[in-house]
């Protein structure tokens, strides 16, 4: 491997964090669910399924335990005969087809006990610091009735509807970090295992794609008896666990600018570090341009009924077709072929296609960014602290660093301020609503930081540049937390979103999409511009095929022989 030259910077913010780019992210090596295969892999986590109690008709419950180095984590799942008109992927929903803990250690019968209690009322139930997630999941039903017949009949399910739909429950939620009586971060975030952003819930993820999968073949037992076949590995890696995200997720990076920052921050890193190599090995190439024709096999599979994505889409393939007639007339070898590409890129693809190639070009070069993974958590809480010694005139240079594009917006204007996000009063979720077609101006949430920063930069105008900034907090505390945002700017230079989260346009699915995307998710799914389903674990190895060799390009499928 080549070392990298110096010279090549980070994208510049500004470009960056457009909410257009945001929303066209695609996973990469710093994924939280492949930080987590990667980890176990290497670390040779054990896997057991204690117990199993689960009637014919598909009710009961079962754990399934893990151990790593140090610590052990159980996946509790509870199986429920869901009526079908009690079962939708909405919020307020109160049934579900299967709910989830994870449990911190190995459970008793007697904690058993008291989570059945619990975790099937999910938020109308309490959990303890034991816990650290709790999730709920509904059946894919036609796919699951598809999956169940063809075995219990004796034959394979077919492996189009497989790639169709993607998975065979898809949750509605994960709840982690101190939700209804769930232990808070800090109780964990010293642990190696899960000290990286999220990975919790990924291991209550990966866990419960399992326990799907022995799931809908007990039931296909049950229903067809001797006749019954097992589910082929080969198709039952194809099944991933699917979800349903809404509104709930967008407001978290706008609230964890530093968190965000970082993630942000560790893929532009890795990018700048590949497009810095003077040169690539011919071995280097050959797994690029493998990856490559293995991710377009995977677009080829991506499907959405919503007008954008598709759009989105035909523009992908567009672009994957436009680099694959590049590739054939490029040199990758010599003279910053990376940063060739990705310069090219910059004028031929689309954003979804710019997107997806600096996170393909990282794939032969996991020595050179996989450490970055140990920068994405936020342990910086003294950033959290204003400095009240600040002169004003430095406090506006940092709000015009964040937020020159918004300083020049008329804010008078309906169409810049036509939203407004709240939180219901009925299920304490996040909203978006209209501002002036609903009573809900004097609910709002502070998450249009673009404003509120064009509002302070205003406010302190004719404040004399040398007075600290805590006096002019004194005289206005409402501008508070645009002055924390501004000063934590200066170690999160990718921590704001460079536009207008309340205008008339703001399209929600972008933040969901770009929080979605460092999970490791693939195949988004809009169902309007409020919701999106994705797939999760897709191409995984189950714990029985977890090895070094199978733990990280899972999710690039290979083509059939």
């Amino acid at each position: 491997m080549s070392t990298p030259d110096p010279h090549i910077p980070r994208r510049d913010p500004g470009k960056v964090m457009r909410l257009s780019r945001l929303g066209s992210l695609h996973q990469c090596r710093l994924s939280f669910m492949r930080q987590l295969t990667r980890r176990m892999a290497h670390e040779g986590w054990t896997f057991t399924r204690p117990v199993f109690e689960i009637d014919e008709t598909g009710v009961g419950h079962a754990v399934y335990t893990v151990h790593g180095p140090e610590h052990a984590y159980s996946l509790v799942a509870f199986a429920h005969d869901l009526p079908p008109d009690q079962r939708s992927d909405r919020v307020i929903a109160e049934a579900w087809d299967a709910t989830f803990t994870l449990f911190d250690g190995i459970p008793t019968p007697q904690d058993i006990r008291r989570l059945s209690e619990n975790v099937p009322l999910q938020e109308a139930g309490r959990v303890s610091e034991s816990e650290l997630s709790l999730s709920r999941a509904n059946r894919s039903v036609r796919l699951w009735a598809h999956v169940v017949d063809r075995l219990a009949t004796g034959q394979q399910p077919d492996l189009e509807q497989i790639y169709k739909v993607g998975y065979l429950m898809r949750t509605t939620a994960v709840y982690g970090s101190g939700k209804f009586g769930a232990a808070d971060r800090e109780k964990t975030a010293h642990r190696p295992e899960i000290s990286s952003p999220f990975q919790a819930e990924m291991l209550s993820v990966y866990l419960t794609r399992t326990f799907v999968r022995d799931l809908v073949q007990h039931i296909a037992r049950a229903k067809g008896g001797d006749q019954t076949v097992d589910l082929d590995p080969d198709i039952a890696r194809w099944l991933g666990i699917g979800n349903s995200t809404g509104l709930g997720m967008a407001p978290f990076i706008v609230n964890h600018p530093i968190l965000f920052n970082n993630w942000i921050m560790a893929r532009e890193e890795a990018i700048a570090r590949v497009r810095s190599l003077p040169a690539a090995s011919k071995a280097e190439v050959g797994v690029f341009r493998d990856i490559f024709d293995r991710g377009t096999l995977s677009i080829s599979w991506w499907h959405s009924q919503h007008p954008i994505q598709i759009g989105k889409l035909a523009a992908l393939n567009a672009d994957l077709r436009t680099i694959s007639a590049h590739l054939d007339q490029m040199d990758l070898t010599q003279d910053h072929p990376w940063d060739r590409l990705i310069r090219w890129s910059q004028t031929a693809l689309s954003e979804e296609g710019q997107e997806l190639l600096a996170s393909l070009i990282l794939e032969p070069y996991g020595e050179m960014v996989d450490g970055l993974t140990g920068c994405m958590a936020d342990s910086n809480t003294h950033a959290q602290v204003i400095d009240g010694n600040m002169a004003v005139k430095e406090v506006r240079a940092l709000i015009r660093n964040s937020f020159e594009w918004a300083l020049e917006l008329d804010w008078s204007a309906d169409a810049n301020c036509a939203r407004a996000w709240y939180v219901s009063e009925e299920k304490l979720e996040p909203r978006l609503g209209e501002r002036f077609g609903e009573p809900i101006t004097e609910y709002e949430q502070p998450l249009a930081p673009a404003r509120d920063a064009a509002s302070a930069h205003q406010a302190l105008a004719d404040w004399p540049d040398g007075t600290p900034v805590a006096e002019f907090l004194l005289r206005h505390p409402e501008h508070r937390h645009t002055v924390r945002r501004a000063q934590i700017g200066r170690v999160a230079p990718y921590g704001e979103i460079r536009d207008n989260t309340i205008s008339a346009s703001v399209m929600p699915i972008d933040m969901l999409r770009a929080k979605l995307s460092f999970f490791g998710a693939t195949h988004f799914d809009p169902r309007s511009d409020r919701w999106v389903r994705i797939c999760m674990y897709a191409g995984a190895p189950y714990p029985e095929d977890l090895t070094d060799d199978t733990a990280d390009l899972w999710v690039y499928p290979e083509p059939a022989e």
